[in-house]
């Protein structure tokens, strides 16, 4: 890398490491703690990309940026967050910066997207201004965003963050969204978020039932109802022929009062289609972007945050002050949560109303999660493993799968996503026993040691090179 960096976050650390990183790259730095003196670089003209901490003890980076562009137009801002709420990506989009990563950032990652905009220079618009653009303007998600901070829209893994830089580039678009995802991982919560902060916000947000597109009058009055807002299609391959035929007639009817088309799905769409349980022109209409939502067991690292999130929502509306203990935790991470983060919010509202002391105990988490799972322990014991077969077992579990989800059936798909959750231990456990040799890894499985390869490549897997102890 070539060319002048400036730092400005309040953390010592960060600034070191940073520094220390680039200067290696080959660039020089000038790191600092103070806005004040960033603006004072920024005026004098160095500085080819600045890379800037959003909490500041002078004031706020984001609320910097519009005065960086005046002072140096092209000048890329990387902004570098703790505040890992869509609302964040949401306001750098807003304020026109280069790029976003929330903290903690992985430093690669951060080399990587400081040198793309070394090279660029902003000869092009960086990614989060390009499609700022793309969407038209997108004024008053800050006063909005005082009454979203507290949706469960909030994580720091990679996953959610590149979630929420899709969302701020296509918050503001005409273009039909597709938001797919598990029962309960947010789809319809983020459709609401993505009306009320977006240039549509004064207008109507209506959701449209089955029993609205019944008739042939039916578009005609969810159209003048909506009024050029946002209409959100639910579960549209729940949707009869008849219905589905009506959307596609009112998606192509012409005027200037169109609403923004939304739809969620926990279904394949594309399977659906080739199913013939959803229709093709309705398919390619609606999927102009998709939105996928990740379920919780992808995100495992977010859910002590969002624990602390839903104690704090139950604290603000009376429950006593809560904790998590530290063993509390773990748990709660190993738990599969077929209902995704509204299971874990009932759960976590729960134990806010019926622990026995401020802090959560592990005991009080288990049995919450017994209660979970129809009364089981979470783990079975030494005995149960010796006398129980592994398809007794397999299937005991599997059991409590299919009744943690009552009277409705799992997500479809389910054949693909259980294989896929036994086959990566299996692989991960021999390869670990077998002392990383892919060899024996793939003789011991009867295998091809190709087809091995292909699916330690496809699945992610780490090839542990010592042997586990048990």
């Amino acid at each position: 890398m070539d060319g002048t960096v400036l730092v400005a976050d309040d953390d010592r650390t960060i600034r070191t490491v940073l520094t220390q990183a680039l200067t290696r790259a080959g660039c020089k730095v000038h790191a600092t703690s103070s806005l004040t003196t960033l603006m004072r670089w920024v005026g004098e003209g160095k500085g080819d990309v600045v890379i800037s901490d959003v909490m500041m003890p002078d004031g706020n980076g984001l609320e910097m940026l519009p005065k960086i562009a005046d002072d140096r137009p092209g000048l890329p801002v990387i902004v570098i967050s703790a505040q890992n709420t869509i609302m964040t990506a949401i306001k750098a989009a807003e304020a026109e910066a280069y790029d976003y990563l929330p903290k903690p950032f992985d430093l690669p990652e951060l080399m990587k997207r400081t040198a793309k905009a070394l090279t660029e220079r902003r000869s092009g618009p960086g990614a989060l201004r390009a499609a700022t653009q793309a969407g038209g303007t997108t004024g008053g998600a800050e006063t909005a965003g005082e009454s979203h901070e507290d949706l469960p829209l909030v994580g720091r893994t990679e996953v959610m963050q590149t979630l929420y830089r899709l969302i701020a580039r296509v918050m503001n678009t005409d273009i039909p969204l597709l938001i797919t995802g598990e029962s309960g991982t947010g789809k319809s919560l983020i459709a609401r978020s993505m009306h009320d902060l977006s240039d549509r916000r004064t207008l109507p947000f209506v959701r449209a039932e089955a029993a609205d597109l019944a008739s042939l009058e039916g578009p005609a009055h969810l159209l003048a109802e909506t009024r050029g807002g946002t209409l959100l299609l639910d579960e549209v391959a729940d949707l009869s022929e008849e219905a589905q035929a009506r959307v596609v007639r009112m998606m192509d009817a012409p005027g200037d009062r169109q609403p923004r088309f939304i739809a969620t799905s926990q279904q394949n769409l594309a399977a659906a289609m080739e199913a013939g349980s959803l229709r093709q022109d309705l398919y390619y209409r609606i999927s102009g972007t998709e939105l996928p939502v990740p379920a919780l067991r992808a995100r495992v690292d977010d859910i002590s945050l969002l624990c602390a999130h839903f104690l704090t929502r139950a604290e603000n509306e009376g429950a006593p002050h809560r904790r998590l203990s530290e063993a509390a935790r773990e748990p709660l991470r190993q738990f599969p949560w077929p209902g995704n983060v509204r299971q874990l919010e009932n759960v976590v509202r729960r134990l806010a109303l019926t622990a026995r002391s401020e802090e959560i105990s592990l005991d009080e988490v288990n049995a919450a999660l017994g209660a979970q799972s129809g009364g089981e322990p979470m783990a079975a014991t030494g005995s149960t493993l010796s006398s129980e077969k592994l398809s007794e077992s397999v299937a005991r579990h599997l059991q409590r799968y299919f009744d943690l989800h009552g009277d409705m059936l799992p997500p479809p798909g389910l054949y693909a996503r259980l294989m896929r959750e036994v086959e990566t231990p299996l692989i991960e456990i021999s390869l670990a026993m077998t002392g990383g040799n892919q060899a024996k890894c793939a003789d011991l499985l009867g295998i091809n040691r190709n087809t091995l390869r292909k699916k330690i490549t496809d699945l992610d897997i780490e090839v542990t090179r010592r042997r586990k102890l048990m």
